[in-house]
């Protein structure tokens, strides 16, 4: 199928019950003006999938199919992190359940900051990234899932900072800018942000 294939279809299914991602989401599909309706799926009863991969784009691909299968429509999917070299790349794709419990962005952050908290030198700043990579599929067994990939690289804090976003977003510290993610407009952070790069090169294999 060619690259404009799923939006002859008229539907995309997003397969994410994350109201932070869907929100993000849908700003962002409005944004391209894109002539496709996009339906979480919970809209649709689909639960979430089971992510038992070992990467991002594992994880997005199963996410995407599992929506697709159920829904009978072309899905995209996200699976998305933070990436901490100093801690081995964690919590990377365990970051919505670093600290145990599914979506719990406080306990999350905490662990975050105590795992941090013996590795930090005065002065020196731990680095850190988020990653997003976009999985979408025309239909569940489709072979050629396309998939996106944005790196949005910045710093951890030591304590949270702003009250937007969710998340780790409190505690990524843009340096060039002097903010925390928690800290930009909806509009700013798509912009530049990690998903916000995968939807822009989304929105560039369009004309492919």
């Amino acid at each position: 199928m060619s690259n404009q294939a799923w939006l002859s279809q008229g539907t995309l299914v997003l397969a994410s019950n994350n109201k932070g991602k869907i929100a993000e989401f849908e700003k962002m599909f409005s944004d391209l003006n894109l002539p496709v309706d996009v339906i979480p799926q919970g809209q649709l009863n689909i639960e979430d999938a089971i992510e038992d991969g070992l990467s991002f784009v594992e994880n997005a691909i199963i996410k995407a199919r599992h929506a697709a299968r159920i829904s009978g429509k072309p899905a995209i999917a996200d699976d998305s992190g933070l990436c901490v070299p100093s801690l081995g790349g964690a919590p990377g794709i365990y970051s919505a359940r670093f600290a145990g419990a599914h979506g719990d962005d406080a306990a999350n952050n905490a662990k975050l900051l105590a795992d941090l908290k013996p590795l930090r030198q005065d002065g020196k700043a731990i680095d850190g990234m988020f990653v997003c990579v976009l999985a979408l599929v025309e239909h569940a067994d489709d072979p050629l899932p396309k998939i996106f990939q944005g790196i949005w690289h910045g710093e951890i804090l030591e304590q949270a900072r702003g009250e937007n976003g969710f998340g780790y977003d409190p505690l990524f510290w843009l340096p060039e800018l002097n903010v925390s993610s928690a800290e930009l407009s909806k509009e700013e952070k798509n912009k530049i942000s990690h998903r916000g790069q995968a939807m822009q090169l989304l929105r560039a294999s369009l004309s492919q």
